[in-house]
């Protein structure tokens, strides 16, 4: 048995980072991943797809992700469900064991401002 999902998206907003009661960090977020068009489809369409990461690597998506940037994402597919209203949800997230930033950052130079892309 296999359960793998490779990812390449953009963030659609800030990570949400928070710790358990029994202290490990977890961070949730959400990546854009377009959808393969046909031809004849002028529309772009994308999948939103939440991402979960656990302990130190949601530390580092908490930290240094944001709106915008460019992520390829390796992990497993997860469901879980629970009773909201009387009404049974089903929620499906990935898993991350790893995150890999692919936009080239800015880098901030001695006065605090942005000098641009380091090529």
């Amino acid at each position: 048995m296999l359960n793998k999902v490779f990812l390449i998206g953009r963030l659609v907003r800030d990570p949400e980072m928070r710790v358990t009661t029994s202290g490990i960090s977890v961070t949730q977020f959400t990546i854009a991943v377009d959808r393969i068009r046909r031809k004849d489809q002028a529309e772009k369409s994308a999948d939103f797809i939440r991402i979960v990461t656990w302990r130190r690597l949601a530390e580092i998506c908490g930290e240094y992700l944001k709106k915008g940037k460019l992520v390829a994402v390796e992990g497993r597919l997860q469901y879980d469900s629970y009773e909201k209203n009387g009404e049974k949800v089903i929620t499906a997230d990935v898993v991350a064991d790893q995150v890999q930033m692919l936009d080239r950052g800015t880098q901030v130079d001695a006065t605090g401002s942005e000098t641009g892309p380091d090529f």
